[in-house]
């Protein structure tokens, strides 16, 4: 948590938008306090997983920030972005004077990986200096890129959702749940940290990953050695450079070369139908079947096509050349040293007719493991859950006001009175508006306060608090 250096996008000065630089002019004569909030107003997901705060608070806000040479910086950038004296030289000498640096203000959020309903409060922000006022809106820009942690959670969630659905209907267990869902979304990324926050949201509710980027920042942020696990896989290029006539040879090195545990092997370079019916199915039968003596699997992956009707026929001719069992929903099943990954073509959107014509001709998703990239954690922006931090609430000539929009052309656009908390109301969350909460049924937790973390979850209880309710009813525990 020790301060960054001055410099550029380390520099905690630098990371708001430009207008807000100029706002400490703008606030009514005599403001103490601004309270502001941060929700989801409503979006594609009816409720929200919220995470990610815990990132942006231990990686820009916690311990002396603001240096003598931060605010050296920010003030010949601004005179030069502005060209005219704008920038709050004034405010910032007095945080590094008196508050040695350490941002005054408190940050109440709900626990990280809660799993909380729309239009609803999920942190509040407010300083607790009242001279320094304008930090609670200054600092906006920054705390409200939570959205995007949160958005792809909750994303990752509802996939979870509809795989364990399916799972629960056509599977003898959950077990291989954590592990049906892979991110390749690493390459897509807007940048590596983006990987990384990305890669750890979706890590939230799931296990498999070839994203290390978001492991690193699971380990690095939230107390986990290992969010997420992988194998050996092929790609295109470890496969073509053998050549259209070497698929053989390509296959069979990668069955010699890891002959125990899982691996999975692309299968579409040329001609997948051949692949799988007598490369796998014939050729290398008897390799792919010894495997069932370590408990080895080979995992095929079609990475083309119309991935409903590609995916049934990649199972029905691997039944008909390996066989199948029944189990005890009446679905087919392979043998439990085959299996099959679709990662071409996986989103929200599309898993639901690939699991359901899976279900129509007769097979178990057990069968079956997904891997997406870009529309896990690319195909995602702020208005996907059309989140907002708005103020609610500030002091002006020692009177306590209620702040609000309510714009005419859009009132869904209408934000919260006053002080907030959250609560439970007939077993459901619910925000109480204008002071008129018990704060003891307040949820938020105070997480940040002048400068120091107040509260550190491990992802063992964001992961806790994010599981879906049939994992739960499911459990031994219960």
């Amino acid at each position: 948590m020790a301060a960054y250096p001055a410099g550029g996008t380390e520099n905690i000065i630098l990371l708001t938008d430009s207008y807000k630089v100029t706002h400490h002019f703008q606030y009514p004569d005599n403001t103490s306090t601004v309270c502001s909030y941060f929700e989801s107003r409503g979006g594609k997901f009816p409720s929200t997983v919220f995470f990610g705060l815990q990132y942006l608070l231990k990686r820009f806000l916690c311990g002396p920030v603001v240096t003598k040479e931060k605010i050296k910086e920010a003030k010949e950038l601004y005179e030069a972005h502005f060209s005219q004296d704008v920038f709050n030289e004034e405010g910032w000498n007095y945080i590094l004077e008196h508050h040695k640096g350490y941002l005054p203000m408190r940050i109440k959020a709900v626990p990280e990986g809660t799993v909380v309903p729309v239009k609803n409060v999920l942190f509040t922000v407010e300083n607790t200096d009242p001279k320094c006022f304008w930090l609670t809106n200054y600092f906006e820009t920054l705390l409200v890129q939570a959205w995007y942690p949160m958005t792809v959670a909750t994303n990752s969630r509802f996939m979870k959702e509809i795989i364990a659905k399916c799972l629960d209907e056509t599977a003898d267990s959950l077990l291989g749940l954590p592990f049906k869902l892979h991110d390749f979304g690493f390459r897509g990324s807007t940048s590596v940290e983006a990987a990384g926050i990305g890669g750890a949201a979706h890590l939230v509710n799931f296990k498999g990953t070839d994203t290390i980027a978001g492991i690193c920042m699971a380990r690095n942020y939230y107390h986990c050695p290992v969010a997420g696990f992988s194998i050996p896989a092929a790609e295109h290029s470890t496969i073509t450079t053998w050549g259209r006539n070497g698929e053989y040879e390509a296959f069979k090195n990668m069955l010699t070369k890891f002959p125990t545990g899982i691996i999975a092997v692309v299968s579409d370079s040329y001609d997948l139908w051949n692949a799988c019916e007598h490369v796998w199915g014939e050729q290398l039968k008897e390799l792919v079947v010894s495997r069932e003596e370590s408990g080895g699997t080979l995992v095929v992956r079609p990475d083309s096509g119309h991935p409903p009707d590609i995916v049934v026929k990649v199972l029905d001719i691997l039944g008909q050349k390996f066989g199948t069992s029944t189990n005890t929903k009446g679905f087919k099943m392979l043998p439990s040293y085959l299996r099959v990954i679709q990662g071409d073509g996986i989103s929200y959107e599309t898993l639901g007719a690939i699991l359901d014509n899976m279900k129509k001709h007769g097979w178990s998703s057990e069968n079956l493991t997904f891997g997406s990239g870009g529309a896990l954690l690319q195909r995602l922006d702020r208005d996907t859950q059309k989140c907002a931090y708005k103020c609610s609430y500030a002091i002006i000539d020692g009177k306590e006001v209620n702040v609000f929009k309510q714009p005419i052309t859009d009132l869904g656009k209408k934000s919260k009175k006053g002080r907030l908390t959250l609560e439970y109301q007939d077993g459901k969350l619910a925000t109480v508006e204008e002071g008129k909460g018990d704060p003891k049924k307040d949820i938020l937790v105070t997480v940040y306060e002048n400068g120091k973390l107040l509260r550190d979850y491990t992802f063992d209880e964001v992961r806790q608090n994010a599981e879906i309710d049939l994992v739960k009813k499911k459990s031994p525990a219960n």
